[in-house]
């Protein structure tokens, strides 16, 4: 899909990458929770573990899916945040296209958490019971940037609540939900 434009100069896009456990879920769930509807969340987990069950390997179909998906809420008119490890090697050229295609404001974030408090916090995840230390640590990638020095990196330093106000102030989607001009579409129903 390289070139072709996605989303308008008014929709906003973020990537939030990280380790496991680095709060990139819990991030994008307080953006949406703090901005209300208009706001998509696209997640690595979610299509590549629930909706096609496919293990994450180089060239996997989720890359894909993960692409369309994003451009396919940009083009409805929603902001978009997308959400996942997604590494460097294997997400790095979708994420480049995408970036380089969506025609609006592009944020990256690396939320870069260090292995003992990544292995604390994993260890409270319902997946902590498939994930041994070992397996996490194979996983784990230190500062694992994409090229150019697109993202902003956010240390396991800041709250929760302080990286949502962050994201928010940095796109300028930090008004309160209510104040949003969006479509007809999310003016009806819930």
């Amino acid at each position: 899909m390289t070139g072709v434009k996605v989303g308008s100069e008014e929709t906003r896009l973020i990537v939030l990458r990280g380790n496991s456990a680095s709060g990139k879920s819990s991030v994008a769930s307080g953006l949406r929770e703090k901005f209300g509807r208009g706001l998509a969340l696209v997640a690595q987990d979610n299509l590549r573990r629930t909706v096609l069950h496919e293990r994450d390997l180089p060239g996997a179909a989720n890359i894909g899916l993960i692409d369309t998906v994003a451009r396919y809420a940009l083009d409805a008119g929603f902001h978009v945040v997308v959400e996942g490890i997604l590494s460097a090697d294997r997400y790095g050229d979708m994420l480049g296209r995408l970036s380089a295609d969506h025609r609006g404001p592009t944020r990256h974030y690396y939320l870069d958490v260090p292995f003992d408090e990544t292995l604390a916090r994993h260890a409270t995840k319902p997946i902590a019971d498939e994930v041994d230390r070992t397996r996490l640590r194979d996983w784990y990638r230190p500062l694992d940037l994409l090229p150019g020095g697109v993202e902003t990196v956010i240390g396991a330093d800041s709250s929760l609540e302080a990286t949502v106000e962050r994201v928010l102030r940095d796109t300028g989607l930090c008004r309160p939900a209510r104040q949003h001009t969006l479509p007809d579409r999310f003016a009806a129903g819930t």
